[in-house]
């Protein structure tokens, strides 16, 4: 490879720097702003979450320059305010997801570092949603053309990528600055797929937060001069040599529309659940059939929702003590849909999980994948439940989506929805301020939004 010809991250790198706000199609804008507004209500259901309030206590212990708004008031470096507001909007896992064929990621997790970017560097709302919007394009990009899962690597490693290249768009580098920040970002954050396998920890909702803190201090020192691998995908011992094998992707012909592509989650539970608790909720309001009376549910489903939730190639799902194990195991979602009639924060109560109710009916729960299913996705979310019940009867449904996903996609009043329930615990005046603010973000500046982010106080539990 000759000096001049430009590597892979420097053609990514020129695309992100290149790209402007007329790219933006009005779809994607609207889809943009109505992932802000879910992320944002995610991240403020979850303030009192033990690992948030953790993290919090941590960064007042630590300080730092005053330059960032953490969600809930205080300010801190860009870094550290990644950090914090990251896993704020992931603790809940409530998210919204990106499905490629062998990857599903959470490209709102960029909303993180590009927001603490944005303020720092003093920008636009505009500008914030378009480098937003890189950010979704390149992390949804490698995810369909460089799954690593399979490989033994968790699905934040796109992320790493997509996260620097929004960060440092909205800072305003230039494209050899935007190519070491991607660079330096996209060699040192490599986490292991271990996060998602086995018995869970609080580190399932902290490794993206952690990728993306480490994504804008990476921007940060490409800022100041410090640069990274410029063959970091292509070159020896690079991405592709050491993680994804070979793939191809032309920068420079990419749009920023993958954004349209993700889904939301209509429930609070892992994306590869939605349809079967769906369906579940159906056949319980339909049915009306007493929990004390139910056998066996029997789900049918594809192959990843199998394998990472279902007691697959990840590990069983049946021996559910916390939080983390939960969100992540089908048979506990489902018990929970179908005793409580609905999947929010609260089924994730360690008082719940313990319950016997729901301890012995998710024992009572089977999964199983299927070929056709499998071939269906990431088209469809495809399932098949029958409840039999202890005198023989069975009642059963065939779903193929869900109210969010790409088919049956969430409008702003389906999303005002989710965010009024889980903002219903701070000042209802302030929390439609920061709706609205969303709502019309590319005519701001960011820091309105972040002036509204940093007065949020939760209400105790009368």
């Amino acid at each position: 490879m000759s000096k001049q010809e430009a590597t892979m991250v420097e053609q990514l790198a020129d695309w992100a720097h290149n790209i402007k706000w007329e790219d933006l199609s009005d779809e994607a804008i609207e889809a943009l702003k109505g992932r802000v507004l879910d992320s944002i209500g995610v991240a403020i259901g979850a303030l009192e979450g033990e690992p948030v309030k953790a993290i919090r206590q941590m960064t007042e212990d630590l300080g730092g320059e005053k330059l960032v708004t953490l969600i809930g008031g205080g300010k801190t470096t860009p870094d550290y305010a990644t950090f914090h507001n990251g896993a704020a909007i992931r603790y809940l896992d409530y998210n919204d997801s990106y499905l490629a064929k062998n990857e599903t990621g959470h490209p709102s997790d960029n909303i993180a570092p590009v927001l603490a970017a944005s303020e720092y560097a003093d920008k636009s709302g505009q500008d914030f949603l378009l480098a937003l919007a890189v950010a979704y394009q390149v992390q949804c990009r490698l995810s369909d053309v460089a799954p690593v899962r399979n490989n033994g690597f968790d699905h934040t490693v796109q992320g790493e990528y997509g996260a620097a290249a929004g960060a440092a768009r909205v800072m305003g580098l230039d494209s050899n600055k935007i190519a070491n920040a991607v660079a330096i970002a996209g060699t040192g954050y490599n986490s292991l797929r271990v996060t998602r396998t086995g018995e869970l920890s609080n580190w399932k909702g902290l490794a993206y937060p952690n990728t993306a803190m480490g994504a804008v201090h990476a921007t940060l020192l490409a800022k100041y001069g410090i640069t990274g691998p410029r063959e970091v995908f292509e070159g020896n011992k690079g991405f592709m040599d050491s993680i994804a094998g070979q793939f191809e992707i032309d920068w420079s012909k990419e749009d920023l529309e993958r954004v349209s592509d993700t889904i939301i989650k209509r429930y609070n539970a892992e994306i590869h659940s939605q349809s079967s608790i769906e369906g579940l909720l159906e056949i319980r309001d339909r049915e009306n059939i007493a929990p004390e009376d139910i056998k066996e549910i029997r789900l049918t489903t594809f192959d990843v929702a199998f394998n990472i939730i279902g007691g697959g190639e990840e590990g069983g799902k049946k021996l559910i003590r916390y939080k983390e194990e939960a969100d992540h195991s089908l048979p506990y979602m489902l018990s929970a849909a179908y005793l409580d009639g609905q999947v929010m924060p609260e089924q994730y109560e360690p008082d719940r999980i313990k319950r016997a109710d729901i301890q012995e009916l998710l024992q009572k729960v089977d999964v199983k994948p299927s070929d056709a299913y499998s071939d269906r996705f990431p088209d469809e979310m495809a399932c098949h439940i029958e409840l039999e019940t202890n005198d023989g009867r069975i009642f059963e449904i065939e779903k193929n989506d869900y109210q969010g996903f790409k088919t049956r996609p969430a409008s702003w009043d389906v999303l005002m929805e989710k965010y009024n329930k889980l903002t219903s615990k701070m000042d209802g005046k302030l929390a439609s301020e920061i709706a609205d603010t969303i709502r019309n973000l590319e005519n701001v500046k960011i820091s309105d939004l972040t002036a509204l982010l940093g007065q949020i106080k939760i209400r105790e539990d009368e």
